[in-house]
């Protein structure tokens, strides 16, 4: 007979993926944590006090329907660039280019926006999105052609094209693009056409629900396709790939094909659903901050979403905290530094926890410097 409390075979082989799952959480929530009381720390020295700082924290990312508003609004680029650089790290790359892909996303969106006209909703919607995703999947080609044919490591050529973006993108706002409409004397596109701007949806931004959706689909693509399981097996293995008669180099250019069609696609909607127009600085560490929080997601589709909606709390919360306690909204920056920093240095956080990582549970981030 069995023991009291035993479980059956079946009984444990169905608790085992809760129990993978409740393991995968336990780094990243507490990094967070950490975070927080060293950011309660610091809050207490600079004078001010923590409790009333964190209570305006969260009531200005979630005290009023308002409130909720500005942090979907924030998270929502937030989601599809911690999906670009997710999907990236599952093929073994390290996308840092994100940044400039949303660039390249959000002024071609813009242009489409302002410049062609007469087109129904239905249509000009779709069609500025799309080319949004192109050009950013066109931007992450570059990198990912040069990696799969030269060797060229992404981590260099992705950071190079991120500053040609930020110039490219500040000369056509500045420059063939820029908005002629009288008093106007900073670099910014005209405001997109009011048919190009994406709708609420029973009261819920549109945003929100395209990236959700993106989240679900990147989750099928890599866990229920051939091309997915594809990309995984090159990210953990180049060479078995290969032997495997998987083709590394155009998995790779695929990779971070469909990586910048995800950011691409973020700086789109940043600028057909929140801003109306693309000007300079409004998108600025996008690209960077979807590094955290595909890194606090565990590179898992849809733990981006929490992951997302958490940093656009602590932005959408960080002018309230400010005014209500009188902490530099720049503590919001140190604590989702210090979270990156516990996650990307998780065996800090399992020494003191004294958990033993299991196979499979660590996250592979490059596949190695000329690999």
């Amino acid at each position: 007979m069995e023991r009291a409390g035993s479980q059956s075979p079946p009984q444990a082989n169905r608790l085992a993926p809760v129990r993978r799952l409740l393991r995968a959480m336990v780094v990243p929530v507490t990094s967070v944590v950490v975070a927080l009381v060293i950011g309660a720390v610091i809050i207490a020295v600079s004078g001010a006090s923590p409790l009333v700082a964190y209570s305006a924290l969260f009531e200005g990312g979630l005290g009023s329907g308002r409130a909720i508003g500005r942090t979907l609004e924030k998270a929502t680029p937030l989601i599809f660039g911690g999906l670009a650089v997710s999907l990236a790290f599952k093929c073994g790359l390290f996308n840092i280019g994100a940044q400039g892909q949303l660039l390249l996303g959000a002024v071609f969106a813009a242009f489409i926006g302002f410049s062609v006209q007469g087109l129904p909703a239905v249509v000009h919607v779709p069609l500025a999105l799309l080319t949004g995703a192109i050009m950013g999947a066109v931007w992450a080609a570059i990198a990912g052609a040069l990696k799969a044919f030269t060797g060229a490591h992404e981590v260099i050529t992705t950071i190079m094209l991120n500053f040609v973006a930020f110039n490219l993108t500040d000369w056509l706002a500045n420059g063939p693009w820029r908005d002629r409409s009288p008093g106007n004397i900073v670099a910014r596109t005209p405001l997109v056409a009011p048919e190009a701007r994406l709708p609420d949806v029973a009261g819920v931004p549109m945003g929100i629900i395209l990236a959700v959706l993106a989240a679900v689909v990147v989750w099928w693509l890599i866990w229920r396709t051939t091309i997915g399981f594809e990309l995984r097996t090159v990210g953990q293995n180049a060479n078995a790939a290969k032997y495997a008669g998987i083709s590394v180099r155009r998995m790779t250019v695929l990779a971070m094909v469909i990586s910048g069609l995800l950011a691409g696609l973020g700086g789109a909607v940043e600028t057909l659903g929140v801003v109306g127009r693309f000007q300079p600085g409004f998108n600025v560490g996008l690209g960077f901050q979807a590094i955290t929080i595909a890194l606090l997601a565990r590179t898992n589709p849809i733990a981006v979403i929490p992951a997302s909606l958490l940093i656009g709390v602590m932005q959408a919360g960080a002018s309230r905290m400010q005014f209500s306690s009188g902490v530099a909204s720049e503590i919001i920056d140190v604590i989702q530094a210090i979270i990156l920093f516990f996650v990307a240095a998780e065996s800090i956080i399992r020494w003191v926890l004294r958990l033993r990582a299991e196979e499979g549970e660590r996250v592979t981030l490059s596949s190695g410097w000329g690999a």
